[in-house]
Order: C-alpha cells, then structure tokens, then sequence
C-alpha cells in the first residue's frame, strides 16, 4: 500500500463550514482509528496514494480506492479552492490508448465526449451513459482543437489540411477559414465559439510536425535540410502547402470574414484560449520552444478590437515552469489551464486560478495535460486530456460557455 509523502498530506484540501465540516469530522475519526491500528502494528499512519506516492497511484477501474474524503491529487492552494472543488469526488481515468489526445468538446445534446488523437488521425468519442468509447472520425486530418458552438455544430481545427471546419447538422462540412490574405493558415490549433456567432481560434506550427501532421516540403520551415519526404502516407496534393504565416490568433465572423485579433509579436505561439462568462476577456496561452510558457489576458472592445494585454500568469508554481496549454473559464471567472511541467511529476495535471491572476487550486495527473473542457449533463465534470488518456473529476462550479 502506498505511503503518502508530505507533499500529498499538507496539501490536502480543508473542508469548509456546515455539512462539509460534518463530514470532516467522521473522515478524520475514521482516520485516526486506523492510524491507532497501524500504530499498534508498529507502522506509521497511512494516507491515501497520490500521484507523488511510493509506489504511485494506480488509477485503474479496478484499483482500490484512494478518496477518503478529498482526493489527494485535488489540492488547494488558496482555501478559496475548497468552494469549486467537489468533496468526495476521485479523480477518474475513463480511457487510455492514444497517441497524443487533444480537443475535448462536450455534447451537450448527445451527452458525449469528443476528443482528437491527433498522430493517429482519427476523433473518439466517450458516451456517458454507459462509458463506452469508440471511433467518431476516421480520418480526421489530423484534427487538434474542437469546440460546439451555440447551434450545437462541431468546430474542427485540422492540421494536415491547415484549416478551421465546421460539420452542419445536416452531415455537410463547411471550411470556415484556410487562408489568410491569399496565404495558407499553419495549423489551427484551439477554437472557442463567442455568442455573436463568431469562432476565434488559434493558428501555430505544431502540425508541420511529422508525428502531428506533415512537414513543409523541402526548404520550408520545419523541413529545411529537405531529408524529410512530406508526401509519405498522404493523399496527393495535401501535403505541399508550407507554413507562410505568422503564428497569430484570429477571429472568423459569420459574414465570412477573417481577421487577425492577435500578431505574432504578442503573444508568440498561440495556443489554447477561452473568454470569461461576460466575453470582456480573452486569455491566451503563449507555449513551444518559440512561446513564453505564460497565460496573457486582454480586454474585447465592443467591436471585436483586443487592446490592454498584459501577463495573466507566468505558470510558475513551486519554482517549476507548468507550462499552459488548453484553456477553460468557469462561471465565476476563474481559469483552468493545463499544465504541461515535463519530467517534474506531481505538477503535471491542471492549475486553477482566480480573476486576479492567483493560483488557487491544482490537479495531479501521472501525464502531461494538454487540454480540457467541462461537460457532463451539468457542466460541472472537468475532463482532462492528458497524453495517451482521459480524466475526469466532478468538481463544484460549472464551465462558463459550451465547450
């Protein structure tokens, strides 16, 4: 059985007031019996397995359970967390198998999950009534981002065709944007719809990478030797466009139009975005080797103008860089953002942080996460996309905007 280390125990969430201090008070009586049984057996007390446990959390359908009354790897940083986190709720792991997942969308009429995997060219989708998963879309073009906007359409990001698509109700697909002033997009990487019917979305080089997309002929940006064959395994044609534009953060109005919202001297390598509930706020994550690893939030006038950006967060946490990727707003204004910390385990999983721009709350995971939505018949499941799996944790508040 696994020994909780310092880390797990102190950050712990507190219970707050009325039931929740109830509850706590029979957790920690049940606690202290069977730390006397240990004591008595000449072992020290032990907590519930985490992340950061010797051996490590097992998060298998079939593994014993690791909740006693917050889970482990749910820690509040600021008591303020204790509110949006959900009591008694365990961190789930729903699927695994993919190559690299990214995307999750919630549906809220079919009540499913959808997410990409993007190197394996395909969409999955997780049904919640009976947590059955299977292949939604094959092939997907390398799909990345995907949201659902306020008609209930899905909105794909695709890498390997270098455009944004909608797919109508109807079963026809509508290529929103591909080009911009007669050049082709990068690789539309996170979407998020606005209620004026508008779609903004993100466009960096991450598909130019052969694991996630196709490279650039030979010469171009991420081929420049030219010993990399971008035509292997791709229909004719698809793969010749190279990367010709910045990496820049766009608006697309249903009239048609294009405009770029944010250059590339902003906020370098733009990647996951959301609004807060009243869309007077856009926050960007600015990632890769060419991106600051930060969060930056900026003011949306009443004509769509983006002005007054500054650092949001610079996703430091304990001296480790937890480096942001997808983003999503609750409600009450706070963002949950990814968190992408590498080899440091225990900082992998998701960050919680309030308007102001503090940290307030963290998620271990055992992968990195590159994404995440809420969904659930109630929007208050959190779903995490991480690497190769998929995570959910109930939690107290709801996500702000359809996903």
């Amino acid at each position: 059985m696994a020994t909780a280390d310092k880390q797990s125990l102190g950050d712990s969430i507190a219970p707050t007031p009325d039931r929740r201090r109830f509850l706590a008070r029979a957790g920690a009586g049940a606690a202290a019996l069977a730390g006397a049984s240990a004591w008595a057996q000449g072992k020290p007390p032990l907590g519930p397995p985490s992340t950061v446990t010797t051996p490590p959390r097992d998060f298998g359908p079939g593994a014993p359970p690791t909740t006693y009354f917050w889970d482990p790897d749910v820690i509040a940083v600021d008591p303020s967390f204790n509110d949006l986190a959900q009591p008694n709720a365990s961190i789930q792991r729903l699927w695994t198998g993919a190559g690299w997942a990214e995307g999750p969308a919630w549906n809220s009429v079919g009540k499913f999950l959808l997410w990409s995997d993007i190197p394996a060219d395909r969409q999955h989708r997780w049904i919640e009534d009976d947590g059955h998963v299977s292949v939604f879309r094959s092939p997907s073009n390398n799909s990345n981002g995907n949201c659902f906007d306020y008609q209930g359409r899905q909105i794909s990001c695709e890498h390997l065709t270098r455009r944004v698509v909608r797919y109508e109700l109807d079963g026809s697909t509508t290529i929103l944007a591909d080009r911009w002033n007669g050049k082709r997009l990068n690789s539309p990487n996170d979407a998020v719809p606005h209620s004026d019917g508008s779609i903004w979305f993100t466009d960096p080089p991450y598909g130019a990478q052969l694991y996630e997309g196709t490279p650039d002929p030979a010469g171009g940006k991420s081929n420049r030797a030219g010993r990399l064959n971008n035509r292997i395994g791709q229909p004719p044609g698809v793969s010749d466009a190279r990367q010709e534009l910045p990496t820049q953060v766009y608006r697309w109005d249903p009239s048609g139009r294009l405009d770029v919202v944010i250059a590339d001297d902003k906020v370098p390598n733009p990647n996951g975005l959301c609004f807060s509930p009243d869309f007077k706020k856009l926050y960007v994550a600015s990632t890769g080797p060419a991106g600051k690893g930060d969060i930056h939030v900026l003011d949306v006038g009443a004509d769509n103008k983006l002005s007054n950006q500054r650092v949001f967060s610079d996703c430091m946490v304990d001296g480790v860089k937890c480096g942001p990727d997808g983003l999503r707003a609750d409600v009450f204004g706070n963002i949950w953002s990814a968190s992408n910390a590498g080899r440091a385990v225990g900082y992998n999983g998701v960050t919680v942080w309030n308007p102001e721009g503090k940290l307030i709350g963290r998620i271990r995971l055992p992968e990195v996460c590159g994404n995440l939505t809420f969904g659930g018949p109630k929007r208050n499941r959190l779903f995490m996309i991480a690497s190769q799996s998929v995570y959910a944790v109930y939690t107290a508040t709801q996500g702000a905007s359809p996903s």
